[in-house]
């Protein structure tokens, strides 16, 4: 199994970017789908989760309106549209795949993690 990020980079506040998940050794559609990050010397935290038909998605309060998580399944990958970004945006993004046993906004219902892809915001 494997979760593979990509697309961070540094941006000023106001950009937009694209973040990617491309998967490999299971089966996309069977899993639900989550993002998370974790900014330097804090706690990991839910960003965005999508189910596993792509049909419900949830999002953080922090990113609600600015964030938009979708996924293909036929092409194996979760994706993390990010407008209007801000400087407290800057954080590690992870992408993780699991059964959401425990609801979509908890790292307990992910049991596969993608390496993470580092986004900053400059202000």
């Amino acid at each position: 199994v494997q979760l593979q990020a990509s697309g961070g980079g540094l941006v000023q506040a106001g950009d937009s970017l694209r973040l990617s998940c491309a998967t490999s050794g299971f089966t996309l559609s069977s899993y639900a789908m989550g993002w998370f990050r974790q900014a330097p010397g804090k706690e990991r935290e839910f960003v965005a989760a999508i189910s596993r038909s792509g049909v419900s998605t949830y999002y953080a309060d922090s990113v609600k309106g600015r964030f938009t998580i979708s996924r293909d399944n036929a092409k194996n990958t979760l994706y993390l549209q990010m407008n209007s970004l801000k400087s407290e945006d800057t954080a590690r993004y992870y992408c993780a795949a699991g059964r959401a046993s425990y609801g979509y906004y908890t790292t307990r219902s992910y049991d596969y993690w993608g390496q993470g892809t580092l986004v900053t915001v400059s202000s």
